[in-house]
């Protein structure tokens, strides 16, 4: 089981896949079958936010864009609930402050999930499996 970090599911939604490692296209074709990736509600939010912004540019307006990963059986949106909402404020160890990594962190720990991600920060954090 894996999850997407906000920027992976963009990359790979936009086809953008040079982007992405050998390691993360294969992890992601490896679980489409099976129907178990995972994408925290906090991604919903984040592309939102950067497209309102102008800092992405999506085919369609956010909720037809969202909406059509939901339909997608092999993607699996987890809102953020009191669990992660607790777990994210109160991870081990070291981890930095930003609200969504912290939710995302905490969505992969509480699914025992491996995150896909790019940012160094949750690679290097040691309590929480990913892949790059």
């Amino acid at each position: 089981m894996i999850l997407l970090d906000t920027h992976v599911l963009f990359w790979w939604a936009t086809k953008d896949t040079q982007r992405l490692t050998a390691t993360a296209k294969t992890a992601i074709s490896q679980e489409l079958p099976n129907g178990d990736i995972l994408l925290s509600s906090i991604t919903a939010w984040e592309i939102a936010l950067l497209a309102g912004r102008g800092r992405l540019n999506l085919a369609a307006d956010i909720g037809t864009w969202l909406a059509a990963f939901e339909e997608i059986s092999e993607f699996r949106f987890i809102p953020v609930d009191n669990d992660i909402g607790i777990e994210a404020a109160n991870l081990p160890g070291e981890f930095h402050k930003d609200p969504a990594d912290r939710i995302i962190v905490a969505t992969a720990r509480k699914f025992g999930a491996t995150i896909v991600t790019a940012d160094e920060k949750i690679r290097g954090y040691r309590h929480v499996r990913s892949i790059w």
